[in-house]
Protein backbone atom coordinates (compact mmCIF):
# COMPACT_ATOMS: atom_id res chain seq x y z
CA UNK A 1 0.00 0.00 0.00
CA UNK A 2 1.24 3.52 -0.76
CA UNK A 3 1.51 5.89 2.18
CA UNK A 4 0.43 9.50 1.49
CA UNK A 5 1.77 10.62 4.89
CA UNK A 6 2.82 9.06 8.16
CA UNK A 7 0.03 7.13 9.85
CA UNK A 8 -2.18 7.02 6.76
CA UNK A 9 -2.50 4.26 4.18
CA UNK A 10 -4.05 4.20 0.72
CA UNK A 11 -5.47 0.99 -0.73
CA UNK A 12 -3.78 0.02 -4.02
CA UNK A 13 -5.92 0.66 -7.09
CA UNK A 14 -5.53 -2.92 -8.31
CA UNK A 15 -7.69 -4.16 -5.45
CA UNK A 16 -10.63 -2.35 -7.08
CA UNK A 17 -10.19 -3.87 -10.53
CA UNK A 18 -13.26 -5.42 -12.18
CA UNK A 19 -15.75 -4.54 -9.47
CA UNK A 20 -19.03 -6.30 -10.31
CA UNK A 21 -21.79 -3.89 -11.29
CA UNK A 22 -19.65 -0.79 -10.78
CA UNK A 23 -18.45 0.73 -14.09
CA UNK A 24 -17.61 4.22 -12.80
CA UNK A 25 -14.17 5.68 -12.27
CA UNK A 26 -13.50 7.52 -9.01
CA UNK A 27 -12.99 11.23 -8.55
CA UNK A 28 -10.91 12.66 -5.71
CA UNK A 29 -10.91 15.72 -3.49
CA UNK A 30 -8.81 16.84 -0.53
CA UNK A 31 -10.39 17.30 2.90
CA UNK A 32 -9.62 20.27 5.13
CA UNK A 33 -7.25 18.05 7.14
CA UNK A 34 -5.28 17.09 4.05
CA UNK A 35 -6.63 13.60 3.36
CA UNK A 36 -7.69 12.29 -0.04
CA UNK A 37 -11.39 11.48 -0.26
CA UNK A 38 -12.64 9.37 -3.15
CA UNK A 39 -16.10 9.83 -4.56
CA UNK A 40 -18.34 8.73 -7.36
CA UNK A 41 -19.37 11.90 -9.18
CA UNK A 42 -21.49 11.22 -12.25
CA UNK A 43 -24.07 13.08 -14.30
CA UNK A 44 -24.25 16.66 -15.61
CA UNK A 45 -22.41 19.13 -13.36
CA UNK A 46 -25.27 21.62 -13.65
CA UNK A 47 -27.97 19.06 -12.78
CA UNK A 48 -29.60 18.90 -9.34
CA UNK A 49 -27.14 17.03 -7.09
CA UNK A 50 -28.10 13.96 -5.09
CA UNK A 51 -25.56 13.06 -2.39
CA UNK A 52 -25.58 9.42 -1.30
CA UNK A 53 -23.83 8.79 2.04
CA UNK A 54 -22.88 5.28 3.16
CA UNK A 55 -22.10 4.02 6.65
CA UNK A 56 -20.37 1.23 8.55
CA UNK A 57 -18.49 -0.80 7.26
CA UNK A 58 -19.33 -0.19 3.58
CA UNK A 59 -18.25 2.29 0.91
CA UNK A 60 -19.84 4.00 -2.09
CA UNK A 61 -19.99 0.63 -3.87
CA UNK A 62 -23.09 0.02 -1.74
CA UNK A 63 -25.02 2.54 -3.87
CA UNK A 64 -24.16 1.04 -7.28
CA UNK A 65 -27.68 -0.35 -7.85
CA UNK A 66 -29.34 2.90 -6.74
CA UNK A 67 -27.25 5.13 -9.02
CA UNK A 68 -28.51 4.14 -12.52
CA UNK A 69 -32.15 5.27 -12.05
CA UNK A 70 -30.89 8.62 -10.73
CA UNK A 71 -28.54 9.12 -13.67
CA UNK A 72 -31.26 8.06 -16.11
CA UNK A 73 -33.43 10.82 -14.65
CA UNK A 74 -30.75 13.40 -15.49
CA UNK A 75 -29.48 14.00 -11.96
CA UNK A 76 -25.93 14.52 -10.76
CA UNK A 77 -24.98 11.75 -8.31
CA UNK A 78 -22.23 12.24 -5.72
CA UNK A 79 -21.35 9.29 -3.47
CA UNK A 80 -18.26 9.81 -1.29
CA UNK A 81 -16.18 7.17 0.41
CA UNK A 82 -15.88 8.28 4.02
CA UNK A 83 -12.31 8.68 5.24
CA UNK A 84 -11.20 5.22 6.37
CA UNK A 85 -13.37 3.46 3.79
CA UNK A 86 -13.38 2.56 0.10
CA UNK A 87 -10.74 4.29 -1.97
CA UNK A 88 -10.33 7.14 0.52
CA UNK A 89 -7.28 7.59 2.73
CA UNK A 90 -7.22 5.52 5.90
CA UNK A 91 -5.52 6.70 9.10
CA UNK A 92 -4.33 3.57 10.89
CA UNK A 93 -4.86 4.86 14.45
CA UNK A 94 -8.37 4.13 15.70
CA UNK A 95 -8.23 7.35 17.76
CA UNK A 96 -7.81 9.41 14.57
CA UNK A 97 -11.52 8.94 13.86
CA UNK A 98 -14.01 11.23 15.57
CA UNK A 99 -17.63 12.15 14.90
CA UNK A 100 -16.72 15.81 14.47
CA UNK A 101 -13.82 14.88 12.20
CA UNK A 102 -16.03 12.89 9.83
CA UNK A 103 -18.56 15.76 9.66
CA UNK A 104 -15.83 18.27 8.85
CA UNK A 105 -14.22 16.04 6.23
CA UNK A 106 -17.53 15.69 4.41
CA UNK A 107 -18.29 19.40 4.77
CA UNK A 108 -14.97 20.43 3.29
CA UNK A 109 -15.37 18.15 0.27
CA UNK A 110 -19.09 18.54 -0.48
CA UNK A 111 -19.53 22.21 0.35
CA UNK A 112 -16.05 23.67 -0.21
CA UNK A 113 -14.30 21.54 -2.86
CA UNK A 114 -17.45 20.66 -4.86
CA UNK A 115 -19.44 23.74 -3.77
CA UNK A 116 -22.73 21.84 -3.95
CA UNK A 117 -26.02 23.68 -3.49
CA UNK A 118 -29.64 22.59 -3.78
CA UNK A 119 -28.57 19.18 -2.49
CA UNK A 120 -30.84 16.20 -2.03
CA UNK A 121 -29.22 14.24 0.80
CA UNK A 122 -29.80 10.48 1.04
CA UNK A 123 -28.27 8.97 4.17
CA UNK A 124 -28.15 5.37 5.35
CA UNK A 125 -26.55 4.11 8.59
CA UNK A 126 -23.72 6.55 9.51
CA UNK A 127 -24.54 8.40 6.30
CA UNK A 128 -27.54 9.80 8.15
CA UNK A 129 -25.69 10.49 11.39
CA UNK A 130 -23.14 12.54 9.44
CA UNK A 131 -25.35 13.96 6.72
CA UNK A 132 -28.05 15.23 9.04
CA UNK A 133 -25.42 17.17 10.96
CA UNK A 134 -24.44 18.86 7.70
CA UNK A 135 -28.09 19.61 6.94
CA UNK A 136 -28.62 21.17 10.36
CA UNK A 137 -25.35 23.13 10.38
CA UNK A 138 -25.53 24.32 6.74
CA UNK A 139 -29.24 24.29 5.89
CA UNK A 140 -28.92 26.78 3.04
CA UNK A 141 -27.06 24.15 0.98
CA UNK A 142 -29.73 21.44 1.26
CA UNK A 143 -33.08 21.41 -0.50
CA UNK A 144 -34.45 18.07 0.65
CA UNK A 145 -33.60 14.94 2.67
CA UNK A 146 -34.24 11.21 2.42
CA UNK A 147 -33.48 9.07 5.45
CA UNK A 148 -33.10 5.34 4.86
CA UNK A 149 -32.30 3.01 7.78
CA UNK A 150 -30.59 5.66 9.86
CA UNK A 151 -31.07 7.96 12.82
CA UNK A 152 -29.55 10.82 14.79
CA UNK A 153 -28.77 9.61 18.35
CA UNK A 154 -28.35 12.47 20.79
CA UNK A 155 -27.10 10.67 23.89
CA UNK A 156 -30.51 10.38 25.52
CA UNK A 157 -30.80 6.62 24.94
CA UNK A 158 -28.67 3.53 24.37
CA UNK A 159 -28.72 1.63 21.12
CA UNK A 160 -30.72 -1.61 20.98
CA UNK A 161 -29.62 -5.14 21.74
CA UNK A 162 -28.93 -6.11 18.12
CA UNK A 163 -26.59 -3.15 17.71
CA UNK A 164 -24.90 -3.82 21.05
CA UNK A 165 -24.04 -7.35 19.89
CA UNK A 166 -22.55 -5.93 16.70
CA UNK A 167 -20.51 -3.31 18.59
CA UNK A 168 -19.20 -5.93 21.01
CA UNK A 169 -18.08 -8.10 18.10
CA UNK A 170 -16.25 -5.15 16.54
CA UNK A 171 -14.45 -4.42 19.81
CA UNK A 172 -13.30 -8.04 20.08
CA UNK A 173 -12.24 -8.43 16.45
CA UNK A 174 -9.39 -6.16 15.29
CA UNK A 175 -9.26 -7.80 11.85
CA UNK A 176 -12.93 -7.41 10.97
CA UNK A 177 -14.45 -9.68 8.30
CA UNK A 178 -15.99 -6.68 6.53
CA UNK A 179 -17.60 -8.50 3.60
CA UNK A 180 -19.13 -11.05 5.94
CA UNK A 181 -20.53 -8.29 8.18
CA UNK A 182 -22.16 -6.65 5.18
CA UNK A 183 -23.70 -9.96 4.11
CA UNK A 184 -25.12 -10.43 7.63
CA UNK A 185 -26.89 -7.08 7.23
CA UNK A 186 -28.67 -8.14 4.03
CA UNK A 187 -31.90 -10.06 3.58
CA UNK A 188 -30.64 -11.58 0.33
CA UNK A 189 -27.57 -13.72 -0.24
CA UNK A 190 -24.61 -11.84 -1.69
CA UNK A 191 -22.52 -13.35 -4.46
CA UNK A 192 -18.94 -14.15 -3.45
CA UNK A 193 -17.59 -11.48 -5.81
CA UNK A 194 -19.81 -8.86 -4.15
CA UNK A 195 -18.59 -9.88 -0.69
CA UNK A 196 -15.06 -9.57 -2.08
CA UNK A 197 -15.84 -6.02 -3.27
CA UNK A 198 -16.63 -5.03 0.30
CA UNK A 199 -13.38 -6.60 1.48
CA UNK A 200 -11.36 -4.92 -1.30
CA UNK A 201 -10.68 -1.60 0.51
CA UNK A 202 -9.10 -3.40 3.48
CA UNK A 203 -5.95 -5.42 2.71
CA UNK A 204 -5.03 -5.85 6.38
CA UNK A 205 -6.15 -5.17 9.95
CA UNK A 206 -4.36 -1.81 10.11
CA UNK A 207 -6.50 -0.47 7.27
CA UNK A 208 -9.69 -1.25 9.22
CA UNK A 209 -9.20 1.37 11.93
CA UNK A 210 -12.16 3.44 10.72
CA UNK A 211 -14.48 0.44 10.71
CA UNK A 212 -13.33 -0.48 14.22
CA UNK A 213 -13.80 3.05 15.52
CA UNK A 214 -17.28 3.82 14.25
CA UNK A 215 -19.47 1.95 16.76
CA UNK A 216 -18.03 3.70 19.80
CA UNK A 217 -18.55 7.12 18.18
CA UNK A 218 -22.35 6.87 18.40
CA UNK A 219 -23.51 9.11 21.28
CA UNK A 220 -25.28 6.92 23.82
CA UNK A 221 -24.76 9.16 26.86
CA UNK A 222 -25.53 12.87 27.26
CA UNK A 223 -21.88 13.65 27.98
CA UNK A 224 -20.45 11.66 25.05
CA UNK A 225 -18.71 13.45 22.18
CA UNK A 226 -21.27 14.39 19.56
CA UNK A 227 -24.28 14.29 21.86
CA UNK A 228 -24.55 18.05 22.40
CA UNK A 229 -24.00 18.73 18.70
CA UNK A 230 -26.71 16.25 17.77
CA UNK A 231 -29.14 17.80 20.24
CA UNK A 232 -28.46 21.15 18.59
CA UNK A 233 -29.02 19.54 15.19
CA UNK A 234 -32.37 18.19 16.33
CA UNK A 235 -33.45 21.72 17.31
CA UNK A 236 -32.79 22.85 13.74
CA UNK A 237 -34.46 19.80 12.20
CA UNK A 238 -37.59 20.38 14.30
CA UNK A 239 -38.00 23.52 12.24
CA UNK A 240 -37.10 21.95 8.89
CA UNK A 241 -40.06 22.41 6.53
CA UNK A 242 -38.42 21.38 3.25
CA UNK A 243 -39.32 17.94 1.80
CA UNK A 244 -38.15 14.98 3.86
CA UNK A 245 -38.80 11.39 2.80
CA UNK A 246 -38.49 8.30 4.98
CA UNK A 247 -37.58 5.18 2.97
CA UNK A 248 -36.81 2.54 5.58
CA UNK A 249 -36.77 -1.19 4.97
CA UNK A 250 -39.10 -3.72 6.57
CA UNK A 251 -36.27 -5.90 7.92
CA UNK A 252 -33.76 -3.79 9.85
CA UNK A 253 -33.72 -4.45 13.61
CA UNK A 254 -31.10 -1.74 14.20
CA UNK A 255 -32.95 1.35 12.93
CA UNK A 256 -36.53 0.16 13.19
CA UNK A 257 -38.74 2.95 14.53
CA UNK A 258 -36.39 5.83 13.72
CA UNK A 259 -38.57 6.78 10.78
CA UNK A 260 -41.42 7.39 13.21
CA UNK A 261 -39.19 9.73 15.24
CA UNK A 262 -38.44 11.80 12.14
CA UNK A 263 -42.10 11.82 11.10
CA UNK A 264 -43.17 13.00 14.55
CA UNK A 265 -40.62 15.81 14.85
CA UNK A 266 -39.60 17.10 11.40
CA UNK A 267 -42.26 19.32 9.74
CA UNK A 268 -40.92 18.57 6.27
CA UNK A 269 -42.07 14.95 6.56
CA UNK A 270 -45.72 16.00 6.41
CA UNK A 271 -47.50 14.97 3.23
CA UNK A 272 -44.51 13.16 1.74
CA UNK A 273 -44.88 9.71 0.10
CA UNK A 274 -43.03 7.77 2.79
CA UNK A 275 -42.11 4.28 1.70
CA UNK A 276 -41.37 0.95 3.34
CA UNK A 277 -38.94 -0.95 1.15
CA UNK A 278 -40.03 -4.57 1.43
CA UNK A 279 -37.76 -7.60 1.44
CA UNK A 280 -34.70 -5.67 2.60
CA UNK A 281 -32.41 -5.75 5.60
CA UNK A 282 -30.16 -3.06 7.05
CA UNK A 283 -28.35 -2.60 3.74
CA UNK A 284 -31.46 -1.98 1.68
CA UNK A 285 -29.29 -0.67 -1.18
CA UNK A 286 -27.97 -4.21 -1.68
CA UNK A 287 -31.29 -5.96 -1.24
CA UNK A 288 -33.51 -3.54 -3.17
CA UNK A 289 -31.24 -1.00 -4.82
CA UNK A 290 -33.20 -0.44 -8.06
CA UNK A 291 -36.42 -0.12 -6.07
CA UNK A 292 -34.87 2.49 -3.78
CA UNK A 293 -33.57 4.35 -6.82
CA UNK A 294 -37.05 4.32 -8.36
CA UNK A 295 -38.56 5.59 -5.09
CA UNK A 296 -36.13 8.52 -5.09
CA UNK A 297 -36.79 9.40 -8.73
CA UNK A 298 -40.56 9.22 -8.24
CA UNK A 299 -40.32 11.46 -5.18
CA UNK A 300 -38.11 14.01 -6.95
CA UNK A 301 -40.34 13.94 -10.01
CA UNK A 302 -43.35 14.65 -7.81
CA UNK A 303 -41.51 17.62 -6.37
CA UNK A 304 -40.70 18.93 -9.85
CA UNK A 305 -36.95 18.42 -9.46
CA UNK A 306 -36.84 16.21 -12.57
CA UNK A 307 -39.21 15.95 -15.49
Amino acid sequence: MSTPRDGVVRTPDERFADLPGHPWAPSYATTSDGLRMALLDEGPRDAPPVVLLHGEPTWSYLWRRVVPPLLDAGLRVVAPDLIGFGRSDKPVDDAAYTYAGHVEQLRSVLLDALDLTGVTLVGQDWGGLLGLRLVAEHPVRFARVCTANTGLPDGSYAMGQEWQRFADFVRRTPDLPVGLLVSFGCATELAPEVVAAYDAPFPDAASKAGARAFPDLIPQRPDQAGAAENRAAWEVLRGWDRPWLNAFSDGDPITRGADALFAAQVPGTAGQPHTTVEGAGHFLQEDRGPELGAVLVSWLRGLGVVA
